[in-house]
């Protein structure tokens, strides 16, 4: 047996024994991230609470992947569970915050004479 077949032999060996990161821990991390950074836009608030809600299924079915032999990613889907459990809670909470100031008659009433003193400044 020669050095180079003994080198590809051993690097064929070590391919087959690494550990994979799980995709759904993968995934979880990105929906995690864009549901977050959807949610504090304000404007995509309901976005960043759809891709939360998919996030958070994700992690728990990387975590649940991550538990087989030979697969890895247990950390990964940790943090975009986190990181979707933040864009629910925070899309949750802004819904509440604007549900609440649009059904206070009296705040839209003061918003709305800002606007326009604004408009009057502007003429």
């Amino acid at each position: 047996m020669t050095a180079a077949s003994e080198s590809a032999g051993s690097r064929t060996h070590r391919s087959s024994t690494t550990a994979k990161t799980s995709a759904a821990a993968t995934f979880a991390l990105v929906f995690g991230v864009a549901g977050l950074l959807s949610v504090l836009t304000a404007i995509l608030a309901w976005i960043g609470l759809v891709l939360g809600i998919i996030g958070i299924i994700l992690g728990i079915v990387g975590l649940k992947m991550a538990r087989r032999p030979g697969v890895t990613g247990r950390g990964v889907a940790i943090g975009g569970l986190v990181l979707s459990i933040l864009a629910v809670l925070i899309g949750l909470g802004l819904a509440a915050g604007i549900t609440t100031f649009v059904n206070n008659d009296s705040a839209v009433d003061r918003l709305q004479q800002q606007v326009d003193d604004l408009r009057d400044k502007l003429d």
